[in-house]
């Protein structure tokens, strides 16, 4: 049993919030009688109809796949690039959660649940995001700690990062660190090491939240548990 307002929005006829606007407002019926409590549960047996249309339940699918660089993370490209949807094998319509850049490597989920993805890229929710980036130079350990207190890119200043210096390579002039980051703004590691000096020339996301890329190579993926999914939500607001 789910909450009705879910199980619409999770049908994909439109957001929970409207959902929530819609039932209040008398336009939902569960088994031919209109509810209007926004605590109401139903099934996927029950008929749910929605301003007189009945809702179709969505076969949910929750994939962890590890994109390679060279791959757009979106779910058609207008330049014939291949697009992560291209990487799963699928029945569903599925959608990325949040973005990696094309060049850009590393741990992406891709689903068709739109509720659990709003709420995984809302900035409340503060959901770590752990990436490895290789920097072009030996680094100085006092720059980097500077991420650790927040930076200004774009005219903002950065949530506090977590870093780490994984290797400095004096004889080959590079550097490995380890950043942890809770916002997705667009390019935002790049630009952050770019604040402070230094250029990223490789870049991976080894961690969202509690998952990893154990027991993957780049281009494979695996499905969640449901006991995975079921503690995403629990990080959620």
């Amino acid at each position: 049993m789910e909450r009705l307002q879910k199980i619409i929005a999770n049908s994909g006829y439109c957001s929970r919030r409207k959902a929530e606007d819609l039932i209040t407002s008398g336009k939902v019926s569960v088994n031919g009688k209109v509810v209007k409590d926004l605590g109401t549960k139903a099934s996927l047996n029950d008929t749910i109809l929605v301003e007189g249309k009945a809702i179709k339940h969505k076969n949910l699918e929750y994939i962890l796949l590890y994109k390679p660089r060279g791959v757009v993370t979106t779910t058609k490209d207008e330049k014939g690039r291949k697009t992560v949807i291209d990487l799963v094998e699928t029945k569903n319509r599925l959608y990325p959660v949040g973005r990696l850049d094309y060049d850009t490597s590393g741990l992406l989920l891709l689903t068709n649940d739109g509720d659990l993805t709003n709420k995984l890229i809302h900035p409340s929710n503060e959901i770590d995001k752990v990436y490895v980036a290789k920097i072009n130079q030996s680094v100085i350990p006092e720059k980097i700690k500077s991420l650790n207190k927040g930076i200004i890119i774009d005219g903002k200043k950065t949530a506090p990062a977590k870093t780490k210096i994984l290797k400095i390579d004096k004889k080959n002039n590079y550097s490995l660190v380890r950043i942890t980051i809770h916002e997705g703004k667009n390019h935002q590691v790049k630009k952050m090491f770019e604040a402070i000096g230094y250029k990223v020339t490789k870049l991976k996301r080894e961690e969202f939240a509690f998952l990893n890329l154990n027991g993957l190579t780049s281009g494979e993926y695996r499905h969640l548990t449901i006991k995975e999914v079921k503690k995403l939500y629990a990080l959620t607001k």
